[in-house]
């Protein structure tokens, strides 16, 4: 499989980054190079960010294959015409499928419209406004569609997981005291983000969406 690797401006903040942070330093010797894992911008990297919530990554990307072979799924109008029996099929839940019109109804009307020329707080609330599009959802799309650096979603579980392994926490950080943690990896904490799921999937030896 050929990886791909961050983008020349990224590795040289990835190592300002790592020279600041013994800990995060050590996550490329032990888990390898890191990895530039993307999503599509535009509707797909929403609705990609709804079928991942709450599941792991080989289901949502179990999931992401089958809504992909139903024509017109990643097309506003289209996917509104679908019908629920058809995205039950590909795996989608009751509550995700009410999500996944919502978004391409908002999307459709134009809402989301402008979001990589808004700030990063702009560009989450209006992503949070939607049905099924919490602070997570946004920021995940944020981070992997839009490359903004200095993302960090500091609810995602995993992340804590992450970091409490790395400094040998007592216990996994609350979102607040991860967010607190996270202010010493200013202006790049999108990439100390990616640098512990990295290591959290070098530890469980759990794959990303992309490769499961």
């Amino acid at each position: 499989m050929n990886i791909p690797r961050p983008p020349p401006e990224a590795r040289v903040a990835l190592d300002r980054l790592v020279a600041r942070d013994a800990d995060l330093a050590r996550i490329e010797t032990a888990a390898g190079p890191l990895a530039w894992r993307t999503r599509p911008a535009g509707m797909a990297g929403l609705l990609q960010a709804i079928v991942s919530q709450q599941i792991s990554n080989q289901a949502a990307a179990a999931i992401w294959r089958r809504l992909l072979a139903i024509p017109g799924a990643l097309e506003p109008a289209a996917l509104l015409a679908i019908p629920d029996a058809a995205l039950r099929t590909a795996g989608l839940s009751r509550p995700k499928i009410a999500h996944a019109r919502a978004l391409a109804a908002a999307w459709g009307e134009g809402l989301l419209a402008g979001l990589e020329l808004m700030d990063d707080e702009a560009a989450i609330a209006a992503i949070a406004g939607v049905r099924g599009l919490g602070r997570w959802s946004a920021e995940v799309y944020l981070l992997f569609a839009l490359a903004r650096p200095d993302v960090f979603p500091a609810g995602d579980l995993a992340l804590a997981a992450a970091i409490a392994d790395l400094k040998a926490l007592p216990a996994r950080p609350a979102p607040a005291a991860l967010r607190a943690l996270a202010d010493a990896w200013r202006p790049w904490r999108g990439l100390a983000a990616r640098l512990l799921w990295h290591h959290w999937r070098h530890v469980t030896l759990r794959p990303s969406f992309d490769e499961a």
